[in-house]
């Protein structure tokens, strides 16, 4: 069986960087071209001159939280893609909202290698739990296995029981979606007494894979695996049999940098995630996923030789992911303007048997039930969410500009 998705992989790292430099200069300029959104974001600049790592550290960062208020002034996605939408493939909206492209062509978000270093090869069944509505990572992973010669179960999210019985019925080899929806399919299958052990890999992303439920999901006989990706860039790195970080995708330029800067911070110091993905219909260039990580010494034991990341760490901003979708604090103030009524908001986001949970702090002069469950109806309208709402009196929250309050724990 190969070891390895392609001889890209494996590339001397002094070959992969020249090859990214020398292609990066004309990309740059094409964007500026022909995407009025780069023309503006990087004007004055030569594209030229961006030929090191250097070079490139001196553009501007484009933050991901700035992509909401771009596509408002500049619909529909912000003056930032070189074909214009009634070339793309599809159209996405993620929460926040922010609204997303996809292209034409084989394997758009680079999935096919992340799911086969996760072990899934050709011929595969897989059975993709990712969400379809609206969102890009049903697509996303559907476009990977398709890419990689692999039948795709489109399940989607939700519906445990008929999940379960496809499951069955099928026998896929490879499961792909959030570790913990993996979790509670094998729970509802035990109390179904359905067998579902023909899955034996997993391609995990979108919530935390902490060691415990890694193993818990080992003893079932399923091998995961996780990436790391966005909803613009598709994946960006991915774990490998080794077990040693993840590895960063080919044809993408990743940097740590300090948040709230552009300012690249030494090997190993965690800072925010910027990526310069080569994408032809959705160039993003320095682009700061307001995601925490950091760059690991050397290359995987596994013979992959790109740069390798710790993996997530945490959030730069208040912005996180709660069961493989994002909360925003844009999305709490939405809330408040619903709801004059109430004062201060928090969103309180905790985890509870690996599972992601969400309670809304409100303060209120009117603690009745009916105003909690009407700011619940409102809590899962604009998040697309459940959470609980907890009524608190007014002046009861803390004055420190926070909205969204990720209080997780993974140990």
């Amino acid at each position: 069986m190969a070891e390895h998705y392609d001889a890209l992989e494996t590339r001397d790292p002094a070959q992969r960087e020249q090859a990214l430099f020398t292609s990066l200069p004309g990309f740059i300029a094409r964007a500026m071209a022909t995407a009025p959104g780069w023309a503006r974001h990087l004007a004055g600049i030569e594209p030229e001159a961006i030929t090191s790592r250097e070079a490139l550290g001196q553009l501007p960062v484009l933050r991901k939280a700035a992509l909401p208020e771009l596509q408002r002034q500049c619909p529909p996605l912000g003056g930032l893609t070189t074909t214009p939408p009634a070339g793309l493939a599809r159209l996405f909206m993620s929460p926040g909202p922010i609204f997303d492209a996809e292209g034409h062509g084989r394997d758009h978000w680079r999935v096919a290698r992340a799911l086969f270093a996760a072990g899934i090869r050709k011929g595969d069944i897989v059975h993709n739990a990712f969400a379809y509505h609206l969102t890009p990572a049903g697509h996303m992973l559907e476009s990977g296995a398709m890419a990689l010669g692999c039948p795709v179960i489109p399940a989607g999210s939700g519906n445990t029981e008929a999940q379960v019985e496809a499951i069955a019925h099928f026998r896929p080899r490879g499961y792909a979606g959030t570790p913990d929806f993996l979790e509670a399919l094998l729970a509802k299958a035990d109390e179904r007494g359905r067998d579902v052990s023909s899955l034996t890999r997993g391609f995990v992303s979108g919530a935390a894979l902490p060691p415990r439920l890694r193993a818990h999901l080992q003893d079932r006989g399923v091998a995961v695996r996780q990436a790391f990706g966005t909803a613009d860039l598709g994946i960006v790195a991915y774990e490998t049999e080794a077990l040693a970080g993840l590895v960063v995708s080919e044809e993408m330029l990743v940097e740590i940098v300090r948040p709230g800067t552009g300012d690249a911070v030494a090997e190993g110091e965690v800072g925010e995630l910027v990526v310069t993905s080569l994408n032809p219909d959705y160039p993003l260039i320095r682009f700061a996923t307001g995601d925490l990580s950091a760059i690991l010494h050397g290359t995987s034991p596994c013979g992959r030789t790109n740069t390798r990341l710790e993996g997530w760490l945490g959030r730069a901003d208040q912005r996180t992911k709660v069961k493989g979708m994002f909360v925003d604090p844009a999305q709490v103030a939405e809330i408040g303007r619903r709801h004059p009524e109430l004062g201060r908001l928090r969103l309180v986001v905790t985890r509870d048997d690996d599972k992601d949970l969400m309670t809304l702090r409100a303060e209120s002069r009117n603690p009745e039930a009916s105003l909690a469950e009407a700011v619940a109806r409102t809590l899962r309208t604009v998040t697309g969410l459940e959470g609980e709402v907890d009524l608190r009196p007014l002046g009861s929250l803390p004055n420190d500009g926070k909205v969204v309050a990720d209080e997780r724990r993974y140990d």
